[in-house]
């Protein structure tokens, strides 16, 4: 049985159910790394398991799924009195199709394929109307990192002033930190793929972030520079005394 889960959390609970395995992972991933406890399912028999064990804050539905599709697995959870909000994804984009995902009870629809950054924000506005939090502040190395508030403050208060693009790229490294991200990806996540942008312009992005945060060879965190490829933030854990 393909199915994986978490311990219960105080984060805001997703459960995927996905049947194409590299789509599942990379958005189990994408999600951790938004703070977020996921499990995932391949099928709807085994989402139906990890529902009977736990509530969620969302469910995510492809449509079209092994043995029961979506449509018919959202709407039986409806009529058993299952009310986790839906999010169904499905590359079905015809009006009448649409309308189905909504009769059925789904409260969003997102057609593939579709853009990493939209998915996140429709899932953060799901969960806080589900009455959950998405995750808000990250702190590493005596900073934190306010997405809420849009703020970058050190561990006496004081605020580290952050262009709008820094921020969103200071924000992307640290929630995919450990990985090496290709220039082009990180332009795609922070500039935006509709704008040109030289990808040499991350660098300079990079240096300045350096400059503010006060990077030197003794900080306990870094922008590792990955020759012909882009950079990856690595962040020693605490020591304790």
């Amino acid at each position: 049985m393909n199915v994986q889960s978490s311990p219960p959390s105080t984060r805001p609970s997703v459960l995927v159910v996905e049947d194409d395995a590299n789509l599942r992972i990379g958005l189990r991933d994408n999600l951790q790394d938004e703070g977020y406890e996921v499990a995932v399912a391949s099928h709807a028999r085994e989402a139906e398991l990890l529902l009977r064990e736990r509530t969620f804050d969302l469910l995510i539905l492809d449509v079209m799924l092994p043995g029961e599709d979506g449509y018919s697995f959202c709407r039986r959870l409806r009529a058993s009195g299952v009310r986790t909000l839906v999010l169904m994804l499905t590359a079905r984009s015809l009006e009448d199709d649409i309308v189905r995902g909504f009769e059925a009870g789904a409260q969003d629809y997102l057609t593939k394929p579709y853009r990493l950054r939209e998915l996140l924000a429709r899932v953060g506005a799901l969960v806080r109307r589900s009455g959950g939090a998405p995750p808000q502040v990250m702190s590493f190395s005596g900073f934190s990192l306010d997405l809420g508030k849009r703020l970058l403050s050190r561990a006496d208060g004081s605020v580290i002033d952050l262009t709008r693009t820094e921020f969103d790229l200071l924000a992307f490294l640290l929630k995919h930190r450990d990985r090496a991200l290709p220039r082009g990806e990180i332009l795609d996540a922070v500039w935006g793929r509709d704008v040109i942008v030289d990808p040499r312009t991350v660098d300079n992005f990079v240096s300045n972030l350096k400059k503010k945060l006060g990077w030197t060879s003794a900080s306990s965190f870094t922008f590792h520079t990955i020759r012909g490829v882009g950079y990856r933030m690595e962040i020693e854990p605490m020591t304790k005394p």
